[in-house]
Protein backbone atom coordinates (compact mmCIF):
# COMPACT_ATOMS: atom_id res chain seq x y z
CA UNK A 1 0.00 0.00 0.00
CA UNK A 2 1.12 3.59 -0.48
CA UNK A 3 -0.20 7.04 0.23
CA UNK A 4 -2.91 6.91 -2.91
CA UNK A 5 -3.99 3.63 -2.12
CA UNK A 6 -4.31 5.31 2.15
CA UNK A 7 -5.96 8.14 0.08
CA UNK A 8 -8.44 5.97 -1.66
CA UNK A 9 -9.42 3.95 1.37
CA UNK A 10 -10.16 7.47 3.60
CA UNK A 11 -12.67 8.38 0.56
CA UNK A 12 -14.36 4.82 0.41
CA UNK A 13 -14.44 5.08 4.35
CA UNK A 14 -16.07 8.52 3.81
CA UNK A 15 -18.50 7.67 1.38
CA UNK A 16 -19.03 3.81 0.35
CA UNK A 17 -21.12 4.64 -2.70
CA UNK A 18 -17.94 7.13 -4.35
CA UNK A 19 -17.92 6.59 -7.74
CA UNK A 20 -14.81 5.78 -9.26
CA UNK A 21 -15.43 9.25 -11.64
CA UNK A 22 -15.09 10.83 -8.53
CA UNK A 23 -12.47 8.97 -7.00
CA UNK A 24 -10.56 9.30 -9.97
CA UNK A 25 -11.48 13.18 -9.76
CA UNK A 26 -10.38 13.70 -6.25
CA UNK A 27 -6.93 11.50 -6.77
CA UNK A 28 -6.04 12.71 -10.27
CA UNK A 29 -5.66 9.46 -11.54
CA UNK A 30 -8.14 7.77 -14.28
CA UNK A 31 -11.48 6.61 -13.85
CA UNK A 32 -10.06 3.19 -14.71
CA UNK A 33 -6.69 3.34 -12.82
CA UNK A 34 -8.83 4.02 -9.07
CA UNK A 35 -11.53 1.16 -10.68
CA UNK A 36 -8.45 -1.22 -10.74
CA UNK A 37 -7.28 -0.21 -7.44
CA UNK A 38 -10.59 -0.89 -5.39
CA UNK A 39 -10.70 -4.20 -7.08
CA UNK A 40 -6.91 -4.75 -6.34
CA UNK A 41 -7.41 -3.88 -2.68
CA UNK A 42 -10.61 -6.27 -2.65
CA UNK A 43 -9.00 -9.25 -3.80
CA UNK A 44 -6.31 -8.38 -1.37
CA UNK A 45 -8.56 -8.39 1.61
CA UNK A 46 -7.38 -5.46 2.55
CA UNK A 47 -11.40 -4.38 1.48
CA UNK A 48 -13.35 -6.46 3.03
CA UNK A 49 -17.01 -5.72 2.44
CA UNK A 50 -19.11 -2.00 1.36
CA UNK A 51 -21.45 -1.42 4.17
CA UNK A 52 -23.79 1.16 5.28
CA UNK A 53 -23.40 2.82 8.35
CA UNK A 54 -26.99 3.30 10.54
CA UNK A 55 -27.97 5.49 12.77
CA UNK A 56 -29.05 3.86 15.72
CA UNK A 57 -30.98 6.47 17.04
CA UNK A 58 -33.03 6.97 13.91
CA UNK A 59 -34.33 3.10 14.68
CA UNK A 60 -35.30 3.88 18.22
CA UNK A 61 -31.83 2.57 19.64
CA UNK A 62 -31.13 5.26 22.31
CA UNK A 63 -29.51 3.11 24.78
CA UNK A 64 -25.97 2.20 23.98
CA UNK A 65 -24.39 0.20 27.03
CA UNK A 66 -20.35 -1.02 27.22
CA UNK A 67 -20.52 -4.34 29.67
CA UNK A 68 -17.27 -5.85 30.79
CA UNK A 69 -17.73 -9.90 31.87
CA UNK A 70 -15.23 -11.83 33.38
CA UNK A 71 -16.04 -15.34 32.37
CA UNK A 72 -14.28 -18.25 33.30
CA UNK A 73 -11.68 -19.20 30.67
CA UNK A 74 -13.21 -22.81 29.54
CA UNK A 75 -16.30 -21.21 28.40
CA UNK A 76 -15.04 -17.91 26.69
CA UNK A 77 -15.39 -18.79 23.15
CA UNK A 78 -18.95 -20.95 23.78
CA UNK A 79 -20.28 -17.04 25.84
CA UNK A 80 -18.38 -15.08 23.32
CA UNK A 81 -20.31 -17.31 20.50
CA UNK A 82 -23.78 -17.03 22.36
CA UNK A 83 -24.14 -13.21 23.35
CA UNK A 84 -22.73 -12.19 19.66
CA UNK A 85 -25.75 -13.72 18.33
CA UNK A 86 -27.95 -11.69 20.54
CA UNK A 87 -29.63 -8.84 18.52
CA UNK A 88 -28.88 -6.28 21.54
CA UNK A 89 -25.08 -7.09 20.81
CA UNK A 90 -23.12 -4.71 18.34
CA UNK A 91 -19.67 -5.81 19.51
CA UNK A 92 -18.01 -8.03 21.35
CA UNK A 93 -14.37 -8.38 21.67
CA UNK A 94 -12.21 -11.03 23.89
CA UNK A 95 -9.53 -9.29 25.71
CA UNK A 96 -5.80 -10.30 25.41
CA UNK A 97 -6.18 -11.71 29.24
CA UNK A 98 -8.64 -14.47 27.45
CA UNK A 99 -11.02 -14.55 30.39
CA UNK A 100 -12.69 -11.08 29.61
CA UNK A 101 -15.41 -10.14 27.22
CA UNK A 102 -15.90 -6.49 26.47
CA UNK A 103 -19.62 -5.82 24.94
CA UNK A 104 -21.27 -2.82 23.38
CA UNK A 105 -25.06 -3.19 23.37
CA UNK A 106 -27.77 -0.87 21.81
CA UNK A 107 -31.33 -1.32 22.95
CA UNK A 108 -34.86 0.90 22.72
CA UNK A 109 -34.73 1.75 26.36
CA UNK A 110 -33.33 0.74 29.80
CA UNK A 111 -36.20 -1.81 30.46
CA UNK A 112 -35.08 -3.90 27.16
CA UNK A 113 -31.67 -3.81 28.34
CA UNK A 114 -32.31 -5.00 31.68
CA UNK A 115 -34.61 -7.65 29.99
CA UNK A 116 -31.59 -8.79 27.98
CA UNK A 117 -29.13 -8.89 30.76
CA UNK A 118 -31.36 -10.88 32.94
CA UNK A 119 -32.35 -13.57 30.28
CA UNK A 120 -28.40 -13.61 28.85
CA UNK A 121 -25.92 -12.52 31.12
CA UNK A 122 -26.97 -12.77 34.98
CA UNK A 123 -27.46 -16.08 36.69
CA UNK A 124 -25.09 -17.61 34.56
CA UNK A 125 -22.15 -19.63 36.23
CA UNK A 126 -19.43 -18.97 33.58
CA UNK A 127 -19.94 -15.50 34.20
CA UNK A 128 -17.66 -14.39 37.23
CA UNK A 129 -18.01 -10.40 37.09
CA UNK A 130 -20.33 -8.03 35.19
CA UNK A 131 -19.55 -4.39 34.80
CA UNK A 132 -21.44 -2.06 32.86
CA UNK A 133 -22.13 1.75 32.01
CA UNK A 134 -24.21 3.34 29.44
CA UNK A 135 -23.27 6.26 27.52
CA UNK A 136 -23.40 9.52 28.62
CA UNK A 137 -22.50 11.38 25.64
CA UNK A 138 -19.95 10.82 22.56
CA UNK A 139 -17.44 12.58 22.11
CA UNK A 140 -15.57 10.74 19.26
CA UNK A 141 -16.51 7.90 17.59
CA UNK A 142 -15.82 6.14 14.00
CA UNK A 143 -19.22 6.73 12.33
CA UNK A 144 -17.85 5.82 8.97
CA UNK A 145 -14.93 3.75 9.85
CA UNK A 146 -11.60 3.95 11.05
CA UNK A 147 -9.38 6.73 9.39
CA UNK A 148 -6.25 5.70 8.31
Amino acid sequence: MNKLDTDLLNILIKDARTSFADIARQLNVSRAYARARVQALVEEGVIEKFTAVINPEKLGKTISTFIDLKVNPQAIEQVAEELSAMPEVVSLYIMTDLRSLHIHTLTDSYESFDTFAKEHIFGRPEILSVECNSLLKRVKHRRGGARL
